[in-house]
């Protein structure tokens, strides 16, 4: 079971480290990547959290993770449109 989570925790930073390249897109967005890069920071820290205390604490930390997941999608979003507004 732990090796599980460590393999899923493992996963899901690679993912999010991987998100936050795509939403990048160079210098143009700074304040998007500054952004993406807090909510990498704290997707990590939770799931560090997770793996000290060996449970989901209520069910809360994977709830925090869900959002910040869903705010990564948004800023991602958000630099789309921002690229389509310039072109």
């Amino acid at each position: 079971m732990k090796r599980s989570r460590l393999v899923l925790g493992a996963v899901l930073c690679l993912t999010s480290f991987a998100g936050g390249v795509l939403v990048a897109q160079g210098p143009r967005r700074p304040n998007l990547m500054d952004a993406q890069q807090l909510i990498n920071q704290a997707y990590d820290r939770i799931v560090a959290a997770q793996r000290a205390n060996e449970w989901d604490m209520g069910g809360h930390a994977a709830r925090a993770k869900d959002l910040l997941d869903q705010a990564k999608r948004e800023i991602k979003l958000a630099a789309e449109a921002a690229n389509r507004h310039e072109h």
